[in-house]
């Protein structure tokens, strides 16, 4: 309760402030019964950003690996796998290629016999978490050719295997170099889930979108809701921080 009053301490400033007719702050004034209300629904959408946010992550960063791990081999046609991968995925804005997931991937599906069906929230996690693997990849490969080669060659010294040696000795410290731009494209993930609000998820957009249609009020709706991912982005960048002296990633 004390944190939605602290969340709600602009918008008080806000609507003590906007006595023109010209201004609406009303709206979303939670000392009124409809602001409260307001606020509640808008603040309700806050669940399914970070639920697709963190799925899509955890998918991207695993898919990512997979991706950047031939852009490590010696063979030419291997390391292709990566670049026509990362340069096909990365050329496609996120907008057309959550339509053609949405609404074009049942139906390849469809044609190979198979019904899935893909709803709202399937369809950004996909969407998001390809678009996103490809420029993950190329963090995992930049942080993994940044460890000296000594390290891997230590590794095959004392009779480890390319997958262990990965595992055990070049990994390990390649997270730790690459924690930040990882960080940075978990916030790009949560900032490009509002695109979800188009196929119909109940996200921070939607509802905000939704309420504007009510209340006809663009300019305190759409305010509020760049305040609520202003608060998720700092929440997360203040655990980002965290994490990274734990982990020792901010050593000089």
């Amino acid at each position: 309760m004390k944190k939605i009053i602290v969340f709600s301490l602009p918008f008080l400033i806000l609507s003590s402030c906007g006595s023109s007719s010209t201004w609406g702050w009303y709206v979303i004034d939670p000392r009124t019964n409809t602001g409260w209300i307001n606020i509640k629904f808008l603040i309700s959408g806050m669940g399914d950003t970070i639920l697709i946010s963190v799925i899509a992550a955890v998918i991207s960063i695993v898919l990512g690996l997979l991706v950047a791990l031939p852009a490590l081999s010696n063979r030419w046609p291997v390391r292709m796998v990566n670049r026509v991968y990362v340069e096909f995925v990365r050329s496609i804005p996120l907008l057309p290629m959550l339509f053609w997931v949405f609404y074009g991937l049942p139906i390849v599906f469809q044609s190979m016999g198979l019904n899935i069906p893909i709803d709202p929230f399937w369809g950004a996690i996909i969407t998001l978490a390809i678009s996103d693997s490809a420029f993950t990849a190329e963090i995992y490969r930049a942080g993994i050719q940044s460890i000296p080669k000594g390290q891997s060659e230590a590794a095959q010294t004392i009779g480890l295997t390319y997958g262990q040696s990965m595992r055990y000795v070049i990994l390990p410290q390649a997270i730790r170099r690459i924690l930040p731009p990882l960080a940075n494209q978990f916030i790009y993930i949560v900032k490009m889930s509002a695109f979800a609000s188009v196929i119909g998820m109940q996200e921070l957009t939607r509802r905000a979108n939704e309420l504007v249609v009510t209340e006809y009020r663009p300019l305190e709706i759409y305010t509020l809701l760049i305040l609520e991912y202003l608060v998720l982005v700092l929440i997360i960048s203040a655990g980002v921080r965290w994490l990274e002296r734990r982990m020792g990633s901010d050593e000089r």
